[in-house]
């Protein structure tokens, strides 16, 4: 019987164990910390220019730039990485590799300005990750997610489309409830955003078990996970196994979480002074039920309206449309109570520079009582029009509407043509207004109706009877405005008018019969045609068989005037014959 040296059986066995292992290959700890990629690529919120992140309405107005000294040392080397990393009170595995020191270094090097911006933002945001992050009991260093996706930036939109903090893609968005149209992003809002990217982080970490996995899913989408688990084969489960398999921004996207959440812990040591806050932003929040812009919110409540758009940058275009649905407001706190007294108020600020029209007909002109003025009555047909721009200089005493009211415009264009933020104009101001101005040939006679502001002005002057045409004085270029300045506006008075009739008499003796129909022209109504051919609504709409209460005509549509001799016209002879005895009574005396 043969017995083996206890000394040659153990050699053998070591060797044994050894030849194992080199055929199993390297370990998960060893992947882990040896893992090298110079491929890799970097998360958008890398190229975040400084300036532009200032431009947040919280930077410029609550922080002030903190001088930066001069540190000992900006960088650290890969040991010390790698111990303060394992000295993190996290729940998420964060190792180091050359990848992770490669980000830290990105931070601590040429992107020291932007960490210390985004301390401060952090300030005020990271509230709002940790409270939802607590109520889905998800580990907090999952608040330091957004610096990779948005470096903290509400309003960050990356190339591909995604937007907010938490940089979700539309159909993402959509899929976990929040809304996304051409009013409102909610992508965009602190709030929601956060409490859809916590839920939607605990389903992937439902599905993979895995916080790495889970946090890669986020970025790419758990399709994309999942092909890189299924080439990997083997049940392999881990990201580090899977890394080579990912896509080349997932293989950055998890080292880069690790580097955040070193630079957000550690800055202090690498002498980056964050941005100070001078004055901690207290918010609330206020359910509007009702459409509302921002401008009358910060108007009424004095406000500026950059603030009311940080603190709410889901309403993508200043306006909270809550006549569809609640909407939540967010405002300072001392603010909150102010709007809740102070709302009709806010609702009335203005109003008709933010009206929409709920019913419309087809030809039909645009009347708002208080942005547009009158349309000018009986202007010469098919005339060709032409846009010229005039300078108004605001007079003590004038608003929009009364401007916008001279020239027949709406207030809201004048606003957008001067780029005016607020309805409120100052005495002095010039505006630009375009109007339309008529050219009229030789043979079209110059006779339009008064522009309402000079007729009811010469009315006050003269005390004349009616003013619904005049004679304007023709130019010899022949141009004529269709909607001229009241102050410019010439016109020969009642008394003038009579001997040229007579003239005109003379010249052409027959007398041209009286129009049967009239043409229906943009801006007409049955009031002013009735009034124009001397009748009546009721006679009017009797001669063209329409009912009592109907009022609705469109353009290019022809109405019969009614036959003289009807009540109307005698009630007017009537009238007339009433006024001559009277003035030629008063002759006598």
């Amino acid at each position: 019987m043969t017995y083996l040296n206890p000394r040659k059986l153990l050699l053998s066995l070591s060797l044994a164990t050894l030849s194992v292992t080199a055929m199993a290959g390297p370990s998960i700890l060893d992947i882990r910390h040896s893992i090298s990629d110079d491929n890799v690529v970097a998360p958008e919120s890398f190229e975040t220019k400084s300036q532009d992140l200032r431009e947040n309405f919280f930077l410029k107005n609550f922080t002030e730039e903190a001088e930066q000294g001069n540190p000992e040392h900006t960088r650290g080397d890969a040991r010390e990485y790698e111990d303060l990393l394992s000295r993190l009170p996290v729940e998420i595995e964060m190792p180091y590799n050359s990848i992770v020191g490669n980000y830290i270094d990105m931070y601590l090097g040429k992107r020291r300005d932007l960490v210390a911006d985004m301390l401060a933002l952090h300030n005020y945001y990271g509230r709002i990750f940790i409270e939802e992050l607590i109520k889905e009991n998800l580990p907090l260093e999952l608040q330091y997610l957004p610096v990779i996706e948005s470096a903290i930036n509400p309003n960050a939109v990356s190339r591909a489309g995604a937007a907010g903090l938490w940089q979700f893609m539309p159909a993402t968005a959509i899929g976990l409830g929040l809304e996304v149209n051409s009013l409102v992003d909610q992508r965009r809002d602190p709030r929601l955003a956060s409490r859809e990217a916590a839920k939607y982080l605990k389903q992937l970490y439902d599905i993979y078990g895995d916080w790495s996995l889970a946090i890669a899913a986020y970025n790419c989408g758990p399709g994309n996970v999942n092909k890189a688990l299924r080439r990997a084969g083997g049940g392999k489960k881990d990201y580090w196994e899977i890394y080579e398999y990912l896509l080349p921004e997932t293989r950055g996207y998890v080292p880069a979480f690790i580097a955040a959440n070193y630079v957000m812990n550690y800055y202090n040591k690498y002498g980056i002074r964050p941005t100070l806050v001078k004055q901690q932003l207290v918010t609330d929040t206020v359910s509007v039920d009702t459409r509302v812009h921002f401008n009358q919110i910060a108007e009424v409540l004095n406000i500026p309206v950059e603030e009311i758009r940080m603190l709410n940058p889901q309403f993508i275009k200043d306006v909270i449309p809550g006549d569809s649905h609640p909407y939540s407001l967010v405002l300072p706190s001392q603010q909150v109570l102010s709007y809740i007294i102070s709302e009709k108020a806010i609702l009335g600020h203005d109003s008709d520079l933010y009206a929409r029209r709920t019913n419309v007909q087809p030809g039909e002109a645009l009347v708002q009582e208080s942005t547009n003025a009158p349309v000018n009555a009986e202007i010469a047909q098919d005339v060709p029009e032409k846009k010229v721009k005039k300078t108004h200089v605001v007079g003590r005493g004038e608003n929009l509407r009364d401007i916008a009211k001279k020239y027949g415009v709406s207030a809201t264009d004048i606003k957008r043509w001067n780029n005016l933020r607020r309805g409120k104009v100052k005495e002095g101001e010039n505006l630009i207004v375009e109007v339309y101005e008529r050219e009229l040939p030789a043979s079209v006679p110059a006779t339009v109706a008064e522009p309402v502001a000079a007729a009811e002005s010469r009315a006050t002057r003269a005390q004349a009877a009616p003013t619904q045409t005049a004679v304007a004085e023709t130019k010899s270029d022949t141009k004529l405005a269709s909607t001229p300045k009241a102050s410019s506006s010439k016109t020969t008075s009642s008394n003038t008018a009579t001997p040229a009739k007579k003239t005109q008499s003379k010249a052409a003796p027959a007398k041209p019969a009286a129009p049967k129909s009239v043409t229906v022209k943009r801006g007409d109504t049955l009031e002013k045609i009735a009034k124009a051919n001397g009748t009546t609504v009721a006679e009017l709409r009797k001669a063209n068989g329409m009912k009592a209460t109907e009022s609705r005509i469109d353009i290019g549509q022809k109405l019969q005037l009614p036959a003289k001799g009807t009540s109307a016209a005698k009630s007017s002879t009537a009238k007339k014959s009433t006024t001559s005895k009277k003035k030629s009574s008063k002759r006598r005396r």
